[in-house]
């Protein structure tokens, strides 16, 4: 990644009133700052794994190759309040528009900055202001993956609604979320009829028959690096690794994969589960954990083994993260109707895209136009329903 002519471009020369300042890789991931990006995560107002230090710097490292980005921080009393990884692009989909937008790449499923706690709305103030000033040729800011009801989300649309910015949403999709007051055992059997549970009991005596079938629910660095290998083996000798979609297809991609849950267990925020017979592993799951919130990140199972559907097995296991204190929902970080998680797990998570204008008056002139040229662009603010 060369970040430093990135940072050139985008980069205010000192901090601004707003205390807002641009940071090339080398500088966001400086000891230092790394600490206190660490602390930002524990207290923002809306948890995303994908953007914390640990994680997007595995992806920095390893997929952001080449890319013109850089890192928004937003200080206050000069402490760090907020963060944005930002990529200038010049094409938007299959058209020549130049955009910012909140970087994120195929295998990070939430787009909310972290912004701490309470300074949601001064945030998007002062980014905003800034991303006016350092736009250049771009005519807005596409955000992806936004929880349409989280603090950092409705925040956003209250600024816009009070600064009259034009804003647009063009995209929406819902996933399967796992969230109840439920215990583990009381959400199984209300989520599936006692005739499936009884079939799942049968597939699970059956599959016990070929050997000893045992769960596996590891925690920390103690066989991580053997517990990576056997997942990315496992998916890759499936579906998955015929199509050239697996991991393991790619090595950039796999290199993340492991450099993320390394960083993500030396938080200690990783929970990694797997379903064994005679200790080999048949279902794999990893998920990161992000009190109050977790995300359920990576799984795989052998599909040698499908007539037992392993997969939803693990999940029934899964299921144990109602049953913690410090967790009270899951992302599924699943495609919409997905075939498999949502048998199970009966809540939703909806998020948008949405298009923010930048600059002055004669480019929020050219956004309006082009969000009208955009089939599914919507008006996006308070007083709409979006």
């Amino acid at each position: 990644m060369d970040a430093t002519a990135a940072a050139q471009d985008l980069r205010c020369p000192a901090a601004t009133p707003g205390d807002v300042v641009w940071l090339d890789g080398a500088e966001a991931l400086a000891g230092s700052f790394a600490s206190e990006w660490s602390a930002l995560a524990d207290h923002a107002a809306a948890p995303n794994p994908f953007y914390e230090e640990w994680n997007l710097r595995s992806a920095l490292a390893e997929l952001a190759g080449g890319e013109d980005l850089t890192i928004l921080a937003y200080r206050e009393a000069g402490a760090l309040a907020g963060l944005l990884p930002v990529a200038r692009a010049g094409t938007y989909y299959d058209r020549s528009i130049p955009h910012l937008a909140g970087w994120l790449h195929d295998n990070a499923f939430c787009g909310t900055p972290l912004i701490r706690r309470g300074s949601e709305e001064r945030f998007w103030r002062a980014a905003l202001a800034v991303l006016d000033r350092r736009a250049g040729t771009a005519f807005f800011l596409h955000l992806r993956h936004l929880p349409s009801d989280g603090p950092a989300t409705l925040a956003l649309r209250r600024v816009l609604d009070e600064t009259d910015r034009a804003a647009t949403v063009v995209g929406r999709e819902e996933r399967a979320l796992l969230a109840s007051d439920l215990g583990s055992q009381a959400y199984f059997e209300a989520a599936l009829s006692g005739k499936k549970r009884k079939e799942l009991r049968r597939q699970a005596k059956r599959l016990g028959e070929l050997g000893e079938l045992q769960v596996e629910r590891p925690t920390g660095t103690e066989g991580l690096e053997r517990w990576i290998d056997d997942f990315l083996a496992l998916e890759h000798a499936g579906w998955k690794g015929e199509e050239g979609s697996s991991l393991a297809t790619h090595p950039p991609v796999a290199g993340y994969f492991r450099a993320a849950l390394q960083g993500a267990a030396r938080a200690g925020k990783l929970e990694r589960l797997a379903l064994t017979l005679d200790g080999a592993p048949i279902a794999m799951l990893a998920t990161f954990l992000a009190p109050p919130g977790s995300f359920s990140f990576k799984t795989a199972f052998d599909e040698r083994y499908a007539k037992f559907s392993p997969g939803v097995l693990l999940q029934q296991e899964n299921l144990a993260l109602l049953d913690r204190g410090d967790i009270a929902w899951c992302d599924s970080c699943a495609a919409a109707d997905h075939p498999m998680i949502e048998r199970i797990w009966r809540e939703k998570r909806a998020t948008i895209a949405v298009n923010i204008a930048l600059g002055g008056p004669l480019k929020r002139t050219a956004f309006r136009l082009l969000s009208r040229l955009e089939r599914s662009a919507e008006p996006w603010g308070m007083n709409c329903d979006g």
